[in-house]
C-alpha cells in the first residue's frame, strides 16, 4: 500500500466514526417523536402499488379499520401500499405516521402524512428499529424485497425473543400461499432449519375484518390496551 492508498484508506476509517453520531442522531430523534405517538399497527406494502389495485383499496379499508380499533397506523411513508395505509388513517381521524426513507428512486413522502409525525431516515436499520419498537402489529400486503425483509426481520427477533411476541397479519392469500407453502415444505418438513411453532408467528387473511379480529383478540389477552 503507498502512501495514497494509506491516506484515503485513513480518511475512510475517519468517515466511519463521524458516521456514529449521525447514526446516533437519527436514532434519538426516532425515540423522542415516536415515545409520544401511543401504540400504532405498521402496514406493510409495494410502493408500486397503483391506486387502481384492489390491494390499495383493500389496505385503505384496513388502515381506517385499525384507527377504529383506537391504534395509529406506521407506513415507510412512501407511494403505493404505504401511500394507501396513510390515506385510511387520516380520513378515520387516526394518527397517519410515515418512517421515509431517503432512496435515489421510487421513495417519496406520500401526503396523507400528519405533519408532525413525518420521520426520514438516511439508514434502513435504524428505521427497522423504530418499526419493531413502536408497532403493536404488523399487517403486511403484497410488496417486493423490502416487504419481505422487514416481514422476515420481524419474524426473526420475535422467533429468537429478541422482541415480544405481537400479531403479523400477511393480507392477500393469493400472494403469500406460495411462499408460506415453501417455508412449511422446505424449511420445516424437508431441512428442518424451523420449528413447527414457527408458523404460528403468521397468519394469512384476506379481508380487513379478519384483521380487525386477529388484532382484537391479540390484545383482549394482554395487559396492553389501545388508547392507553
Amino acid at each position: 500500500m503507498n502512501n495514497s492508498d494509506l491516506k484515503n484508506w485513513n480518511e475512510i476509517k475517519t468517515n466511519d466514526s463521524w458516521s456514529v453520531f449521525k447514526i446516533m442522531g437519527e436514532f434519538v430523534d426516532g425515540y423522542e417523536k415516536m415515545s409520544k405517538i401511543g401504540p400504532c399497527v405498521s402496514i406493510f406494502g409495494s410502493a408500486r402499488t397503483d391506486s387502481s389495485d384492489d390491494f390499495y383499496n383493500l389496505t385503505t379499508q384496513i388502515a381506517k379499520d385499525i384507527v377504529k380499533l383506537g391504534f395509529g397506523v406506521i407506513t415507510g411513508g412512501g407511494p403505493g401500499v404505504m401511500e394507501a395505509a396513510n390515506k385510511g388513517a387520516k380520513l378515520a381521524l387516526g394518527s397517519s405516521v410515515g418512517l421515509n426513507i431517503k432512496l435515489p428512486f421510487e421513495q417519496h413522502d406520500n401526503p396523507h402524512i400528519d405533519e408532525d409525525k413525518s420521520l426520514d431516515f438516511d439508514y434502513f436499520f435504524v428505521r427497522k428499529v423504530m418499526f419493531m419498537k413502536y408497532s403493536k402489529g404488523f399487517v403486511v400486503m403484497p410488496g417486493g424485497f423490502g416487504t419481505l425483509d422487514e416481514l422476515f426481520e420481524a419474524i426473526t427477533l420475535i422467533q429468537t425473543k429478541k422482541s415480544e411476541k405481537f400479531p403479523i397479519i400477511l393480507v392477500g392469500s393469493s400472494f403469500w400461499t406460495k411462499c408460506y407453502s415453501w417455508i412449511k415444505d422446505e424449511l420445516l418438513i424437508k431441512y428442518e432449519y424451523i420449528s413447527k411453532n414457527d408458523l404460528d408467528l403468521i397468519s394469512i387473511v384476506d379481508t380487513s375484518k379478519e384483521v380487525v379480529e386477529i388484532l382484537s383478540n391479540f390484545y383482549k389477552k394482554k395487559s396492553l390496551r389501545p388508547n392507553f
